[in-house]
């Protein structure tokens, strides 16, 4: 069973593509298997740094292939202006291989999705605004359309403007903005014929791979919270990033994966609206931000800072399988006096059992709180678990007590090898 899923615990951002970069190493394929381009991925080598939003982390190593699954929402103009950065880098993506089933993004699922968080007001989601919501939204209503349909030039173009021009009239109608049909078509049909080599029956040649034997690693976009099904709806996203939803995105059953990394940073970060139970505001929570520097990838927006959150963390567990855990950035935390970790809420007084069904509540819970003294010294250097401070080691010891999983990774500082890998 060579197939290994990344996750995001929290609610995202935990620092998945450094995790996936160090895996990739050991993959033939890496596969994205949801999610579009409002996912950012970093990933810094020597003294280069590399931002991410379609193409898996993957694409770095030159042996392993990257590929796009059925399960994720594609924006060609984002994915060519991405292979156009990555090989003028000297990074081929000669490899990249799309599912035919994948669905695309066109512009007017980024103008609807600006105009219903516009009517949202106050309650506004608070979505990157790329049309994610409604790519999705197409697709579940099938009337979506397909990577593969640019097989067919034209075919495809005539399908584009059937959509656009029934997209057009919905946006006029609601009172949105109106666009040019034709040269949507001229658009969508350039970029149609560039796509096609890339077009390619992934979930066969997944299966080809495992079954010649290679090791084909997951790569999941958002996190755990922010799904669709189990996240602090409706403050979540349009897809399922658990690790079931990387058997949905990509085609592989689930008794061929053996492995699922749960991703989590040593405190805890959410982009835009909704709950957040240990949110810091305040001094503390701008050192974390300052220090962890917690902007988005793509939308450059401010993060929310709080600290661990163990409920949340167990509740990860249990949704998505964990065999084990990856605890990044512990080194953004080596300046602090007390480091907080939340092991329990309450409401009302009462504590609850676990991490609550209702999204609603976790906007009224008390976390109760372990507080454990800083180690106050940089950790960057450390390479063994033995070279951390005793004071950083409690941090995880708690983590692994808490969560019933081992924490088998521990990132102490942005660089692809800046961590502690355990045994």
């Amino acid at each position: 069973m060579p197939v290994a899923v990344v996750v995001g615990t929290q609610w995202g951002d935990e620092g998945k593509a450094k995790v996936i970069d160090l895996l990739a190493e050991t993959h033939s394929h890496v596969v994205r298997y949801q999610g579009g381009h409002n996912a950012g991925h970093t990933v810094v080598v020597g003294d280069q740094r590399y931002a991410l939003q379609l193409i898996p982390s993957g694409v770095l190593y030159p042996h392993v292939t990257p590929v796009i699954g059925n399960g994720v929402v594609v924006d060609l103009p984002t994915l060519f202006k991405e292979i156009d950065s990555l090989e003028s880098r000297g990074i081929s993506c000669s490899k990249l291989m799309v599912s035919s089933l994948a669905q695309l993004i066109f512009p007017w699922h980024q103008l609807l999705d600006a105009l219903h968080e516009s009517r949202l007001g106050d309650a506004k989601i608070g979505t990157t605004l790329k049309g994610i919501g409604p790519a999705y939204a197409d697709k579940a209503l099938r009337v979506g359309l397909r990577v593969g349909m640019v097989r067919d030039i034209p075919a495809f173009a005539q399908l584009v403007r059937e959509r656009a021009t029934a997209a057009r009239e919905m946006l006029v109608a609601l009172g949105g903005e109106t666009f040019d049909v034709e040269a949507m078509v001229i658009q969508f049909t350039e970029l149609g014929t560039r796509l096609q080599p890339y077009v390619a029956d992934t979930v066969n040649a997944l299966h080809k791979a495992i079954e010649a034997g290679n090791n084909v690693l997951l790569e999941g976009a958002q996190a755990t919270f922010l799904d669709l099904d189990h996240g602090t709806y409706p403050f979540v996203t349009s897809s399922n990033p658990t690790a079931g939803g990387a058997c949905a995105g990509t085609g592989i059953g689930p008794r061929q994966i053996s492995r699922v990394v749960g991703i989590a940073k040593a405190y805890t970060t959410r982009v835009g609206s909704g709950p957040f139970p240990t949110e810091l505001i305040g001094e503390l929570g701008d050192k974390i931000v300052d220090i962890g520097h917690e902007f988005g990838t793509v939308t450059g927006r401010r993060r929310r800072p709080g600290w661990l959150d163990l409920v949340m963390l167990r509740h990860a567990v249990r949704i998505n399988s964990l065999t084990e855990i990856a605890l990044t950035k512990l080194d953004v935390l080596d300046t602090f006096d007390e480091v907080r970790v939340c092991v329990g809420y309450s409401l009302n007084g009462a504590p609850l059992d676990g991490y609550p069904d209702d999204s609603e509540l976790l906007g009224e819970i008390t976390p109760t709180y372990v507080d454990l003294p800083g180690w106050k010294q940089e950790i960057r250097a450390c390479r063994t678990y033995d070279q951390l401070p005793v004071r950083a080691q409690a941090v995880v010891e708690l983590v692994e007590k808490y969560v019933g999983v081992p924490v088998s990774i521990i990132g102490v500082g942005p660089e692809r090898d800046s961590c502690v890998v355990r045994a």
